[in-house]
């Protein structure tokens, strides 16, 4: 029974996909099509091993996502916004997560001067309500276990009205994007916590995962090359 609830509220971030397409309009587009020039140009080093064209992915956001429920009325989730992951998703779903990011660049930028930090990792995080009445949360509270430390976020950028009330109505949805250190290195193992509730997600997986769609990449792009 227990089993049959989890999949019942995970199943309820679906709408959210859905939601993050419609913002960030066009329709979805073909593995193996090319990704629009509209979206800014990203370099990346060819010879780096975790590199690989865009296009060509298969996951679901849900496969690369950080969860936590620090309490039975409210769940978390947070995807990390670095090109070498999201481009393993499917070609909608990385071309909504580029352009959430584009069209935010000016507020993230004035976050990058206010901190002047060599780097930072990008994360965009949703707060999700299950019980009547009303939930509250605190993202600030949202830490990221990693490398031997708590990263705590630095700044963040509401996307959803009514973000900065901090609180919830039954089955709705507040998401940000939480800027954290760039020391945040997700290709090492990641745990997160809230009201000092460790995550559900098992990240050696999620890395296993990830290794698998790379090399799934790089085939089908090296097939339609041939």
């Amino acid at each position: 029974m227990m089993k049959r609830l989890g999949m019942w509220r995970w199943s309820a971030w679906m709408p959210l996909s859905a939601m993050l397409l419609a913002c960030a309009g066009g329709s979805p587009v073909p593995v193996g099509a090319q990704i629009p020039p509209s979206l800014p140009a990203i370099s990346g080093d060819t010879l780096d091993p975790n590199w690989i064209p865009a296009g060509f992915g298969t996951l679901r956001q849900d496969d690369i996502a950080l969860k936590t429920s620090p309490s039975a009325g409210l769940q978390v989730r947070a995807i990390p916004l670095e090109e070498r992951f999201i481009r393993l998703l499917s070609p909608d779903s990385y071309r909504a997560l580029r352009e959430l990011v584009a069209g935010n660049e000016r507020k993230l930028q004035a976050i990058r001067e206010r901190n002047r930090l060599p780097n930072y990792s990008i994360w965009y995080v949703s707060f999700f309500a299950l019980e009547q009445g009303e939930t509250r949360f605190s993202p600030q509270e949202f830490i990221i276990t990693n490398t031997g430390r708590d990263f705590r976020p630095l700044d963040m950028v509401p996307l959803t009205p009514g973000f900065g009330e901090y609180r919830l109505r039954q089955r709705e949805v507040q998401s940000a994007l939480l800027v954290f250190d760039g020391q945040l290195d997700i290709n090492q193992p990641v745990t997160a916590q809230m009201e000092s509730v460790q995550s559900i997600t098992d990240w050696s997986q999620v890395l296993q995962r990830v290794e698998r769609e790379r090399a799934l990449v790089r085939s089908r792009a090296g097939a339609v090359k041939r």
